[in-house]
Parts: C-alpha cells; structure tokens; sequence
C-alpha cells in the first residue's frame, strides 16, 4: 500500500490537466466532479496510508519512494523523491481531508460563476504542489511546491480579475512572499554549499555532526530558513499580504489562506527543527515573533468590520501562536494547533462564505444581524468554530492552544513572559469572537438574509464542526519525527489561569457588545481612543510604513528612470553606429575608379606609417 503514496499528489495533478487541457469543453457539471473527486480519491488513499503506517512501531514510521532521476550532472544528482513519515503524514491528512471539504463545498459557492472549471483548476493545482512540499525529500523538491503555492496563492486571490483591487491584492501577496522566498533560497544554498547535499534528512543529520550549537552557519542557515517561513506564513514583518488577500473567492480564503498554505512556514521550521536547535538565539527569536504577532494580530481583529478581514487577521493571530510554540520547542503542540486550526478556522471561513451568499456578498458585520434566526445551520456551526477558536474546555482547540501556553510558560526564564503573551491574545481572541458572533447573528436583522446553501455547503460545515469539537482526540504521534522535549506542563494557579483567560474574554465582549454595560462608542470617546482605534484597524500601519520605506521611494525612483538610464550607454552606441553609417554611407557609389583610388590611397597611408612611424 505505502508504494502507492505517489498516486496521492498526482491524482490532483490529473484532475488539473483533464481541466486545464479541455478548455472549457466539458459540461459544467463535469468540473466539480473532477475537481473534488480527485482530491476526495487522494484523501482516502492518504487515510489508508496513514493506518499503515500507524501499525508500524514508531522508529519505523519512515517510508522513501524515489520515482525518477531528476537532475544529475557529474557527481551531483538530484531524484524525484518522497519522504513520509509522521509529521508528513499529518500534513498529508490535513491537505487532502480539509481540501476535500473545502473543494466538496466550492461546488456550491462557485456553482453559477462562469470560470467554475478554472477555478477547480487551480485548486487541483494548488493541492498537488502542497503535497509536493510537505512529501519532498530534498531542498530543491521542497522549493518546486514551495513555489507552487506561491503562484497558486497568486492566481486564486486575483481569480476574479475583472476586478483592479482583486489583482492588487494577488500581485502584494506575490511580492511580499517573494521577499522570504529569497531569504529561503540563499538558506538552501547556504546548506548545499557547507554541508554538501540536498536531502533533507541528510543536511539534518550533518549539521548536527559538524556545526557546533550557536555557530555562525547555523545562525545564518536558520535566520534565512525563518524570512522564508515568516512570509508563507504572515508572520512580522511580512504579514501585510494577508489580510488583502481575502479578495479572492472565500473557500480559497479557508483553502490556502487559513487551512493549508499559510502553515507552510510552521511546517518548513518543524521539518529543519534541527537547525534551529543548533541556534538557539534564533528559535528564541521565533517565540518572540509569535508572541508580538498574535497580539498585534489580536488587537486588529477587535477592529474590524468586513467579516473575513476579522478571521484573516484571526488567522495571522493563530499562527503566530504555533511560531511560539515552536520558539519554546514545544513542536508537537506547534502541529497539533496546526492541525485543529485547519479544521475550525476552515469552518468559519466556510460559514461566513455561507453568510455573505445569503446576504447577496454583503460583508460588512455591521449591515447583518438576527442572522441566528434565519440562518440556523450556518449559526450554530459558527458557534462551534468560535468557540474552538477561543479555545474553550471540550473544543479541540483548547487542547492544542492549552498545550502551547503551558509549554512557553515551562520553557526558560522568558517562560512566563511569553505565557503572559499568549494568556492576553486569549482573551482578545475571546473578545473579538464575541463581538463577530454577537453583532452578526444577534441583535436586529439589518439586511434580510435569503439562505442561498443546499448540502454541498452545508454537509462540508457540519463535518467540520464534528472536527473543530473532537480533532482533540485524533492528535497523532509525532515522535521520533519530532522530539517530545520542550513540553514541560505546568499545572495549578497557571493552568487555571490559561483555561480562565478565554472566558474572560467572552465575559468582556459580552458585556461591551451585548449588554452595553462598557460601550465601545463610550471607549473610542477616551483621549486618544479614536485613533488607536484608527491604527488597529490599519493593521498597526504597517502598510503605511511600507509604502514610505519601499513602494513611494521606488515609484519615484522609476518616474526618475522613466527614461530608463540604464540603456543610455548602449543608445549611445546605437547613435555612433547610425552616425558612421551615415558618414560613410555616400563612398559606396557603385563606381570602381572611386575604390581602386580608396585602396591606393589607404596602401599609401599604410606604407607611410611603416616608414615614418
């Protein structure tokens, strides 16, 4: 069975071809069926793998499959190899069982949309390049789905391309990622070039023998691995690119943007875990990046008004939460939140895609309300998302989330900063799940909702929801993929505290957005309430800062060079040869006197040099 694990990847594949070769041609119908069906046949072969490779004892829970010869020249070689184990086979499962949902569920959503066909394309083709990267055995295989997604990303956020801000959105996502992707392919040179080979387990196994901890290669390896994996995955600084990019269609706002994609940065530094071992002033530095962006993120989120922005910047808040625990080794918990956040955040994108088709694309939570009436089934499994996502006692994500906040805090001297960090995005997480539940579905019903879902949408959403409640159970073991060490518990005052934090919250956006006990209104009226207020709501202006460090600096740059400077010298030749053609262009007269006298009087120029010269 396990030699079958390259059928997973390239059953997607071919269902991208079947749709991409015909055109257009195939019955409408036709493309759905192709589109999850393939994806829906490469999750049930991944189930079966999964329980094979499960029954196996766990040091030999490692199977190679090399398909072909991809490179070779001299002694270098390259193969078209996969790698699974058990920290890729939990991707494998995550991908292929929540894109079947997400696909299953676009057949709806997409279903009167003229370019269904494409966009089942591009999903297929985004599927096979994620599994590309999570099955790779070498660096140059890992960076093929690397940026495969990348282009995929760019192709479904700017989808509907009619639209001039759809393809703004689409081209910052590209250029933003761009920035770590580079970072990301100088730490694979950097690799190469010291330790002498692409494969990934290999590189592991060297750096370990010959880089001694806190050495400067290591250093520089993982501070290069981690711009990669802060730009996939939209964590400070690069995180500007997300929030925009929820101008694409919403099942690939829950696809790539929320289940899938954005974890490619938590998977690249869990697969070269290793390297940050070696260097531990940078897995430190992640820890710090995760903690400050949870809680920028966090605060954003509070602010926000368009129901997706609220759940894209949700999104960067709970990645942020695996980077910490990644930063205090706690890499399991790091996967296992991975792995519940694909399934409640894929909910509440899907909900809310659910929520705006019946409210004929409106998108602003303000304009909705009393939706909990109308809209029963979409509510009550917004209900369940929410509250995974707050992370309380009984959902899955209160085991992950609990996992990593009583890791960090057991972590080292900065333990309890970084628990005080995450204990505080909890109750902001609280807090802004709140006000999205109460001021969508409660309250006066300001826009009259026509439920516009049959039970492609809605079968994808109660499954999920069975997820987000039990997928605490199914956490699989990651040993020895992953170490065990760096998740020290702790227990008593702490541990109340961090199960406490989110129904703090919930008791605060309660009583701020139900009860008006403390009115927002009555908050922004403080000094400088407004324009806190206004900087959350910009994404702390990051955008703002950007555009006078790079984007305004470069316009003006190339206004300058309108004229491109950089050709002058060779227009300078292009002139001086038009010129001498000019010049010489009226000896060429056809008459045989006018050359024989040139030549003679050029051998005499010649011989008088010889003589006098």
């Amino acid at each position: 069975m396990l030699n079958l694990l390259w059928l997973v990847p390239f059953i997607p594949l071919a269902g991208f071809l079947i749709l991409t070769g015909s055109e257009g041609r195939l019955p409408r119908a036709y493309a759905p069926w192709i589109g999850a069906g393939s994806v829906g046949l490469s999750a049930a072969l991944a189930a079966a793998l999964a329980f094979e490779l499960l029954a196996l004892a766990p040091e030999a829970r490692v199977f190679r499959q090399t398909l072909w010869h991809w490179m070779a020249a001299g002694d270098f070689g390259v193969d078209f190899a996969f790698y699974l184990d058990a920290l890729s086979l939990n991707m494998l499962l995550v991908v292929t069982g929540v894109g079947f949902l997400i696909h299953v569920y676009s057949a709806g959503y997409m279903a009167d949309d003229p370019g269904m066909a494409r966009f089942f394309a591009y999903m297929n083709l985004f599927v096979f390049a994620m599994l590309i990267l999570v099955l790779a055995d070498n660096l140059p295989l890992l960076y093929l789905g690397w940026e495969g997604v990348g282009l995929c990303s760019y192709l479904l956020i700017g989808f509907w391309y009619e639209k001039p801000e759809n393809g703004y959105a689409a081209r910052k996502a590209f250029v933003v990622t761009r920035v770590g992707d580079t970072a990301m392919a100088l730490g694979l040179f950097l690799l190469f070039s010291q330790l002498g080979t692409l494969d990934i387990q290999e590189a592991m196994a060297r750096a370990s023998a010959q880089w001694p901890a806190g050495s400067t290669l290591a250093v520089a390896t993982a501070l290069l691995l981690l711009g990669g994996a802060v730009g996939k995955s939209a964590q400070l600084p690069l995180q500007v690119w997300l929030p925009d990019a929820m101008a694409g269609p919403t099942p690939i706002s829950a696809l790539i943007h929320a289940a899938t994609m954005v974890t490619a940065g938590v998977y690249l530094i869990a697969r070269t875990h290793v390297l940050f071992t070696l260097a531990p002033d940078v897995q430190a530095l992640v820890a710090v990046v995760g903690a400050i962006t949870l809680l920028m993120s966090g605060f954003s989120a509070l602010t926000q008004t368009d129901i997706k922005r609220v759940l894209a910047y949700s999104t960067i808040s709970q990645i942020g939460y695996m980077f910490l625990a990644l930063g205090v080794g706690a890499w399991s918990a790091a996967i296992f939140h991975l792995t519940t956040h694909a399934f409640f955040k894929a909910l509440l994108f899907l909900g809310a895609g659910a929520v705006i088709l019946s409210l004929h694309h409106e998108q602003d939570i303000f304009r909705m309300g009393g939706l909990r009436r109308s809209l029963p089934l979409v509510f009550w499994t917004f209900v369940v998302g929410l509250a995974a996502l707050v992370a309380l006692p009984f959902t899955s994500g209160y085991y992950s989330k609990h996992e990593i906040l009583l890791g960090a805090y057991g972590s080292g001297n900065a333990g309890p900063l970084l628990w005080a960090a995450g204990t505080a995005g909890a109750i902001l997480t609280g807090i802004y799940s709140t006000r999205l539940l109460l001021v969508a579905f409660f309250g006066t019903e300001r826009t009259p909702a026509r439920p516009h879902y049959g039970s492609n949408i809605g079968v994808p959403l109660v499954i999920l929801a069975i997820l987000s409640l039990a997928g605490g159970l199914a956490k699989l073991p990651l040993f020895p993929a992953l170490p065990e060490a760096g998740t020290e518990e702790a227990g008593g005052p702490i541990g109340l505290l961090t199960t406490a934090a989110p129904f703090l919250g919930v008791a605060i956006g309660y009583l701020v957005y139900r009860t008006g006990t403390a009115s927002a209104e009555a908050l922004l009226k403080l000094p400088g309430g407004e324009a806190l207020r206004r900087l959350w709501f910009s994404g702390w202006g990051m955008d703002w800062l950007y555009d006078r460090l790079f984007v305004f600096p470069f316009v003006a740059l190339a206004r300058l060079n309108k004229g491109d400077a950089v050709d002058r010298p060779y227009q300078g030749i292009v002139a001086l040869t038009r010129l001498g053609h000019r010049l010489l262009a009226p000896t060429q007269t056809g008459q045989l006197r006018r050359y024989a006298a040139g030549m003679l009087f050029g051998a005499a120029l010649i011989l008088a040099v010889g003589v006098w010269v």
